[in-house]
C-alpha cells in the first residue's frame, strides 16, 4: 500500500500560509490548534422483523403438498453442502419472508417421518428452510420453537452423467452409476432433502427400503394414477440394464449394494442436489 507523503503535504501547507499573508516571526509561538477528533458513530442497530401471529386455521404442510405463496429457492442449482437443519418442537408457522405473511404450519412429522428441514439462508432473527412436499420452494421461520440438527452428509445426482455421489463433511465417499427419470417423468432438479425411509414391495427393489425425498413429481399427469400422489426417492433396483439410462418414473434407481450403504448413513435432512 502506498505511504502518505507527509513532508510534501507540510511544505504545501507552509506555502499556503505565506501566500495568504500570514508570517511567523522567528521564536514566536504558533497558535495552531488541532481539530477535535471525530466521535465514533454508534453501531447501526439491527432491526429484526417481527413475526406476525399465525391464524389457527392455517393449512398444514403434509405428504401431499404445500400451500401456495412460498418463494422459490433462490439457489436451486447450488451444490454447496448444507450443514445444519432444524426439527420443529411443535407445529410452527412458516412465513413467505422475514416478517412476512404466515402461509402454513410445518409439523414435527409427515406421514410418521420426523421432519428435519435444511437451513439454506439466514437473516437476523430468521432462517430459511427447504420445504417438504414441494420442489424448489423455501419458507422462513423465526428463531425459537425448533432444535438445530447438524448435517454431515449430502448427495449429488448428475442427470446427464447418470451418477450419484455421496459426500460426508465435504469429502467424496462413494459414487455409482444410476438410472434417473425419463423425458416425460423427469427426476426433479434442484435442492431437496431426505424425509426418511419406507418399505417397498417387489423383488425388483432388492428387498430394501426406499429413501423418501421431499421432492414430488414434476408432471403428475404423466404418471400412473397410483404414483401421482407419491414422492420421488432413491431406491434399490435389481435390473442392471437400467443403470446409465433415463428410464424411471422420476426416482433414482441405484444398485442394491449401494442402497444398503446409503440406508446405513443418510438420515432425515440430508440434502440432495440434483443437477
Amino acid at each position: 500500500m502506498p505511504r502518505p507523503h507527509h513532508r510534501r503535504r507540510a511544505t504545501a501547507g507552509l506555502l499556503a500560509l505565506v501566500a495568504g499573508g500570514v508570517f511567523l516571526r522567528p521564536g514566536a509561538a504558533a497558535d495552531v490548534r488541532r481539530p477535535a477528533p471525530r466521535a465514533t458513530p454508534p453501531p447501526t442497530a439491527v432491526v429484526v422483523p417481527v413475526a406476525a401471529p399465525a391464524p389457527r386455521h392455517l393449512p398444514k404442510i403434509d405428504y401431499f403438498g404445500v400451500p401456495a405463496g412460498f418463494p422459490a429457492d433462490p439457489r436451486p442449482g447450488s451444490t454447496t453442502a448444507v450443514t445444519e437443519g432444524l426439527h420443529p418442537a411443535r407445529h410452527l408457522p412458516v412465513y413467505d419472508a422475514p416478517g412476512g405473511r404466515p402461509r402454513a404450519f410445518l409439523p414435527r412429522t409427515i406421514s410418521e417421518l420426523p421432519v428435519v428441514a435444511p437451513i439454506v439462508a439466514r437473516r437476523p432473527g430468521w432462517v430459511a428452510v427447504l420445504l417438504p412436499s414441494a420442489n424448489r420452494r423455501i419458507g422462513w421461520l423465526p428463531a425459537g420453537g425448533w432444535t438445530p440438527i447438524a448435517l454431515r452428509d449430502h448427495v449429488e445426482v448428475s442427470l446427464r452423467e447418470h451418477r450419484l455421489t455421496w459426500l460426508r463433511d465435504g469429502r467424496r465417499q462413494r459414487a455409482w452409476t444410476v438410472a434417473v427419470g425419463g423425458k416425460r417423468t423427469p427426476t426433479p432438479y434442484g435442492r431437496t432433502f431426505v424425509l426418511g425411509r419406507t418399505g417397498t414391495h417387489g423383488a425388483v427393489y432388492g428387498g430394501l427400503d426406499a429413501i423418501v425425498l421431499a421432492a414430488v413429481p414434476e408432471h403428475r399427469g404423466n404418471l400412473a394414477p397410483g404414483l401421482r400422489d407419491g414422492h420421488t426417492g432413491i431406491h434399490g433396483w435389481a435390473r442392471t440394464w437400467a443403470f446409465g439410462r433415463s428410464v424411471s418414473n422420476g426416482c433414482v434407481r441405484i444398485p442394491p449394494e449401494a442402497q444398503r450403504i446409503l440406508l446405513r448413513h443418510l438420515g432425515p435432512g440430508t440434502t440432495v442436489h440434483v443437477r
